[in-house]
C-alpha cells in the first residue's frame, strides 16, 4: 500500500499511475478542495490522459484520496513525499517548509514499521535532515526509515514517464529499505517485461539521489541556453539558429533534443532548481563549479527582452531609456503555458513576454487551448481571447510564444484575412517560415 502526501502535479500523477500500474493508493493533501475535486474524478490540472486514469481508478477501489495524517499513516506502509520546494522568497535556495511539515506530522502518527521516500526535488543533503526529523518525531521501537528516489516527469508526457520511466534512481541505506523500493515499483518493472523492455535502476547513496535531479536539469538548462546564445551569435552574424542546431546535433556527442532556440525555458522546475542547485553549492563551498549556472540563467532571461526588441524594430518604433513605446498597437500573443500540452503558467516566458509588451503600451490579447484560467490568476492586466480567431482579430503583430500544435498546423493564408497587419514573431521557430511567407507574412524567428 502506497501513499503520496502533496496531490499537486507530482503526487497526484504518481498516484493515479500507481493505482493504474494495480497498488492500493491514497493520496494526501491539506488543501481541501483540491482533494475534494480529485476524489470527484476531475484532475486540478492538465495532463494528457490523466483524467481517464483517475476516473477509472477511482472507480476500482483502488485509489482515494484524503485530508488525514491519522489515515495516511493507518493506510500505507511506503509514503511518498511530493510536496513543493519553492524558491525561497529571500534568497535562491529551495524552501523546504512543506517537507518538514508532511514528514513531522507523518511520523509522528506511524503505529508500524514504514519506509518515507523523498520524491520532491531538494537540495542535497535534505534527506540525512528528514533522517534527523523522523527519528525526533517518529516512536524509535517502529524502526522507520528513509530513502530517496527522485521524479524525472516532463509536463505534457508524465503519464509514460511514470508507467515507462527511462530509469529509476534509489537512495537507501539498508538492504530493507531497497527491498521496500523495489517492491513499490514491481508493477513498473512487471510492465517493461510484459512489453520486452528495460527499466535501469540505480541502487545509490542519499546524496547521489539527490544530485540526480538537479543535475539533469541543470544539464537540460545550460543546452537550452546554449543554443539561444548561438541564436543572439548568428542574429548579428546572418546565421540561422535551425541550421545551426541540426548540424551540430547530427554528432552523436551532442544530439539533437532541446536544442531548438527560441525564447527560453520556464515552468515550475528548471529555473528554480539551477538557482537552488547554485545556493547549496556555495553552501557547501563549491560555488565556483556551478558559476556557469548564472550566465546560463541570463542567456534564458534575455531572450524575453530580445521579443520586445523585435516587436518594436517590426513595429516601426524607436526604442528610448524606459524601452520601446507601443502605444497604439495591437498584438496578439499566442501561448501562455511555458510548454505545449500543459497548463502550467509556472516562470512562463509566454506570460512574462506579454506583460512586458503590454507594458510597453500595447493592447495584448493572449489566447491559449488550456492555460487562460490560470493565466489570468497570474496576469489579471492582461486581455484573453478564448478563440484564435478571437485573439488575431485586427491584430498589428502576431507572437508565437508556445508551440501548441494548433497554432504549428495554422493556415497562414486564413488568418492574414484576420489580422490588421502581417507580421509574425516565431519565438519558437516552430511555424513553416516558406509557408507564411508566401501568405504574405512578414516572418522573424529567433536567431534567424
Amino acid at each position: 500500500r502506497l501513499s503520496f502526501l502533496g496531490t499537486g502535479y507530482l503526487g497526484a500523477t504518481y498516484a493515479i499511475c500507481f493505482a493504474e500500474l494495480g497498488y492500493e493508493v491514497v493520496g494526501f493533501d491539506v488543501d481541501e478542495a483540491k482533494i475534494a475535486k480529485l476524489a470527484g474524478g476531475q484532475v486540478p490540472f492538465h495532463e494528457p490522459g490523466l483524467d481517464e486514469l483517475l476516473r477509472a481508478n477511482l472507480a476500482s477501489g483502488r485509489l482515494r484520496f484524503c485530508t488525514s495524517y491519522e489515515e495516511v499513516a493507518d493506510f500505507a506502509d511506503v509514503h511518498f513525499i511530493c510536496v513543493g520546494t519553492p524558491q525561497r522568497a529571500e534568497g535562491m535556495g529551495a524552501d523546504l517548509t512543506f517537507v518538514e511539515t508532511s514528514v513531522t506530522r507523518l511520523a509522528a502518527r506511524l503505529r508500524r514499521r514504514a519506509l518515507i521516500v523523498g520524491k520532491s526535488t531538494v537540495p542535497v543533503g535534505t534527506a540525512e535532515w528528514v533522517e534527523q526529523l523522523v527519528a525526533r518525531h517518529a516512536d524509535a521501537g517502529l524502526g522507520v526509515e528513509v530513502a530517496w528516489s527522485p521524479e524525472f516527469l516532463q509536463e505534457g508526457f508524465a503519464v509514460e514517464d511514470v508507467l515507462r520511466p527511462n530509469r529509476i534512481v534509489v537512495g537507501v541505506r539498508t538492504e530493507w529499505a531497497n527491498a521496500m523500493l523495489y517492491a513499490a515499483h514491481k508493477g513498473v518493472f512487471d510492465l517493461a517485461a510484459a512489453e520486452d523492455r528495460e527499466v535501469p535502476l540505480v541502487v545509490t547513496d542519499f546524496a547521489t539521489a539527490e544530485l540526480v535531479k538537479v543535475a539533469a536539469n541543470a544539464f537540460l538548462a545550460t543546452k537550452i541556453s546554449f543554443i539561444n546564445a548561438m541564436a543572439e551569435v548568428c542574429e548579428v552574424a546572418g546565421g540561422d539558429v535551425t541550421q545551426l542546431a541540426k548540424s551540430i546535433g547530427y554528432d552523436p556527442r551532442i544530439g539533437n533534443r532541446f536544442l531548438q532556440a527560441g525564447v527560453g525555458f520556464g515552468g515550475g522546475c528548471l529555473p528554480k532548481d539551477i538557482r537552488a542547485f547554485q545556493a547549496r553549492a556555495q553552501e557547501l563551498g563549491a560555488g565556483e563549479a556551478l558559476r556557469f549556472l548564472h550566465e546560463v540563467d541570463l542567456v534564458n532571461t534575455r531572450r524575453r527582452a530580445r521579443v520586445l526588441g523585435l516587436a518594436a524594430r517590426l513595429l516601426g518604433r524607436r526604442s528610448g531609456p524606459a524601452g520601446p513605446d507601443l502605444s497604439g498597437t495591437r498584438i496578439a500573443v499566442l501561448g501562455a503555458a511555458f510548454k505545449p500540452n500543459s497548463d502550467d503558467v509556472r516562470d512562463s516566458p509566454a506570460l512574462a513576454i506579454a506583460a512586458a509588451l503590454a507594458k510597453a503600451g500595447a493592447e495584448v490579447r493572449v489566447y491559449d487551448p488550456q492555460a487562460i484560467e490560470n493565466a489570468r490568476r497570474v496576469a489579471p492586466q492582461l486581455t484573453y481571447s478564448l478563440s484564435l480567431d478571437g485573439c488575431l482579430a485586427g491584430a498589428d503583430l502576431v507572437c508565437v510564444l508556445t508551440e501548441w500544435a494548433e497554432f504549428r498546423n495554422a493556415d497562414p493564408q486564413a488568418l492574414g484575412a484576420l489580422v490588421a497587419g502581417k507580421l509574425v514573431i516565431d519565438g519558437r521557430n516552430c511555424l513553416d517560415e516558406p509557408l507564411w511567407t508566401a501568405a504574405g507574412w512578414t516572418y522573424r524567428g529567433m536567431g534567424r
